[in-house]
């Protein structure tokens, strides 16, 4: 099984890494430091360097993971500057599709590859409690660029599942977040496992929960 995961370096980008290197699966990391290939996800020009990388190699799972959160705290009257919008958008959107994009004969080749796209619940229109306005935006926003492609590659059979990772102990989660990196990548590789093209599309917790758009 050859897994791609982007984001690789830290937090449940490293954790899913290591999940899968023990289950004895290859495995391909992105970052911007100690990853097998440097690539900073707003830099459009970047994407070359992945395709050279991987070659003709057939992936099996490609991981979107890889994104920032920068406007915390940020205040609604001075806050959240336009360069904040566009460097997130830029990773957090764009990043994601150009990777899918440069991946996708790579997926093809895979004959039932499949694609994970790291969300979050603050992706969702329902649960709307306000702030955070640029991460809630970018999150939502490639919540329905994965549904789209769900419906684009499902005549060739390919799945994509989009899913809120759970609130997490990492540098973005912070401290006070309600599980560990092991609780949610164990969950999060059991969600990948199932992910098929009967479920293409969906949105999910890593706990096995469909949740709310």
């Amino acid at each position: 099984m050859s897994v791609i995961i982007t984001g690789a370096t830290r937090g449940i980008g490293a954790g899913l890494a290591d999940a899968y290197r023990q289950q004895g699966a290859s495995v391909f990391g992105t970052g911007r430091n100690g990853a097998d290939v440097h690539l900073d996800a707003s830099n459009p020009d970047a994407f070359g360097a992945l395709q050279d990388a991987l070659g003709d190699q057939p992936v099996d799972l490609l991981v979107c993971n890889a994104g920032v959160y920068l406007d915390k705290g940020q205040s609604l009257d001075t806050g959240y500057n336009a360069d904040m919008w566009a460097h997130s958008f830029a990773v957090n959107v764009t990043g994601v599709f150009m990777t899918i994009q440069t991946l996708l004969p790579n997926i093809r080749a895979a004959k039932a590859g499949k694609i994970a796209i790291i969300s979050s619940q603050m992706a969702s229109q329902e649960h709307a409690p306000g702030g955070s306005y640029i991460y809630r935006a970018s999150k939502a926003a490639v919540l329905n660029l994965g549904r789209n492609l769900a419906q684009d590659l499902k005549p060739e059979g390919i799945a994509v599942g989009i899913y809120h990772p759970g609130w997490v102990r990492t540098d973005m989660g912070g401290g006070a977040a309600d599980i560990g990196v092991d609780e949610a990548v164990r969950g999060l590789v059991a969600e990948f496992r199932d992910l098929s093209i009967t479920t293409t599309g969906c949105f999910r917790t890593w706990d096995g929960r469909d949740h709310a758009l």
